[in-house]
């Protein structure tokens, strides 16, 4: 009999699914049509959504508004849509390094604006009335930081309220007295969906409201929205859905946001392979939100077991951006055998409008428990010491990325030069830069050292380690981004 239940629940999702499938394919397949296209890093600030903004205030389907005022003076802004009893409220931002889904409220609206989807949008703004934060933290965002000009997480000021911005969001959401919240983040790009080697691109949460994690029907209504989301998700990214530990945190917005009577949808975004700007993702939170509104709308989730909710996988954190599996590393004359995990670290220019990479160890060892994103079986292959080229350059000019292959192949890594560049700490060619003066100290591998080595078999280097981007020195085949200049 429960096996009869099961597989009716199944069909029913599968059903609701099939109803909404024509929109959420029709939604991917014309993203490209409705992407804010000034909107296209991860890096944009304040004032790269103000002309946005203002274009919305001249639309009489809109009312835009300013709710609040950041630590530094920066307007918090609600834009508000339709006319329908169900109150939708998406919030972004929370944290200023979290821009993917400011991005994809801003493609929403695009498509609210267009022309196309008419019967969907009837339906979507005769029952539901969306009110867009979409970026909380905007002092955060201007130095791409975590945390506010005060220094605090506004995701912990649910309570005391010490923050301006946390002040906002709780005044917004008590006025509206909102159905349903999404609460709209970037995770780490190193979560992985629990004992695989996906990156957990989605994970979700309905928060827990008390200690106990009781479901009411608020909480339960957001476990509903989010098993009909990750079906969706499934479709363009298949198994690559995370679902966060549901511990009651009581300082938490989303937490308190529940208990207030809110049904509340934390999503995160995480990783995805070559994806570095998170444009993929947000394609993913443009289809799959507005397809969850689209749902609550026609308030078909209603019928959708929870228990679909608890099959999502967990969040795991076992990812690097390079894996070595098995490599040899002589140490004081004995060879051992190490997995090495190898991350790719973002370092901000002083405008915090773009980065260059730091590649350091994460972790060695046994890692058979660990995955990448990109992992290398370097059994039989030994790690030797990249040697500095005895010639000092006098200009970058003069070396290329095919002279700087060459050399790696004859195992110099480092280069010397006369005058290094004043402005930069790294340079888009496959070896590292030194002055001439530099002293270079003796390779060791361990945890948090910067990653570069070569790899040698049988005699012969056969793949270089440059700032932790792996290269075949064969084929050329690396996604390298940049060596680094030590002074």
């Amino acid at each position: 009999m429960k096996t009869i239940i099961t597989l009716f629940s199944f069909l029913f999702i599968l059903t609701i699914s099939s109803q909404n499938n024509d929109i959420t394919s029709k939604l991917y397949e014309t993203y490209d049509t409705y992407k804010e296209l000034s909107l296209d890093n991860r890096r944009e600030k304040h004032s790269d959504i103000q002309p946005l903004i203002t274009v919305l205030k001249t639309n009489a389907n809109y009312t835009v508004k300013k709710v609040g005022t950041s630590i530094e003076g920066r307007d918090l802004t609600l834009i508000s849509i339709g006319k329908g009893k169900t109150n939708v409220f998406l919030w972004s931002q929370m944290h200023g390094d979290e821009p993917t889904a400011t991005h994809a409220i801003f493609d929403i609206i695009n498509f609210l604006n267009s022309p196309d989807f008419t019967s969907e949008k009837k339906e979507i703004l005769d029952n539901c009335t969306l009110h867009f934060l979409p970026m909380v933290n905007p002092d955060g965002a201007q130095k791409y930081k975590r945390r506010n000009a005060l220094g605090i997480d506004i995701n912990r000021d649910a309570v005391r309220l010490q923050s301006p911005e946390g002040q906002t969001l709780k005044k917004v959401r008590d006025s509206l007295q909102a159905d349903f919240g999404f609460n709209l983040h970037d995770q780490s790009t190193y979560y992985n969906a629990e004992r695989t080697n996906k990156p957990a691109t989605i994970s979700y949460l309905a928060p827990a409201y008390n200690y106990e994690k009781d479901i009411n029907e608020v909480r339960g209504n957001a476990m509903k929205v989010i098993v009909f989301m990750n079906n969706i998700i499934q479709k363009y990214a298949p198994g690559q859905v995370g679902k966060y530990n549901d511990d009651f945190e009581p300082r938490a917005f989303g937490d308190n946001i529940q208990k207030w009577g809110t049904s509340t949808i934390l999503i995160e975004s995480g990783g995805f392979k070559n994806d570095t700007e998170k444009q993929e993702i947000r394609k993913l939170n443009y289809v799959s939100i507005l397809s969850a509104i689209y749902t609550i709308a026609k308030e078909n989730y209603k019928d959708i077991s929870i228990k679909e909710y608890n099959k999502i996988p967990e969040n795991d954190r076992k990812l690097f951006d390079l894996k070595l599996e098995q490599v040899t590393y002589n140490l004081l004359g004995k060879d051992y055998i190490l997995d090495i995990g190898i991350n790719h670290y973002e370092v901000d220019d002083e405008t915090h409008s773009s980065f260059y990479n730091i590649g350091r160890i994460k972790d060695q060892g046994d890692l058979s428990t660990f995955y990448g994103y990109q992992t290398f079986n370097a059994k039989g292959y030994k790690i030797v010491a990249g040697k500095i080229y005895p010639k000092t350059l006098k200009s970058i000019d003069k070396l290329s990325k095919t002279k700087a292959c060459e050399l790696l192949k004859d195992g110099y890594t480092y280069v010397k030069m006369e005058k290094l560049p004043k402005t930069n700490n790294e340079l888009k060619l496959p070896v590292n830069l030194i002055h001439k003066n530099y002293k270079m100290p003796e390779l060791e591998i361990f945890v948090g050292r910067k990653a570069t080595f070569l790899l040698e078999k049988n005699g012969k280097i056969k793949y270089a380690v440059i700032n932790g981007f792996l290269i075949n020195l064969d084929k050329k085949e690396t996604n390298f981004k940049n060596g680094l200049i030590y002074r």
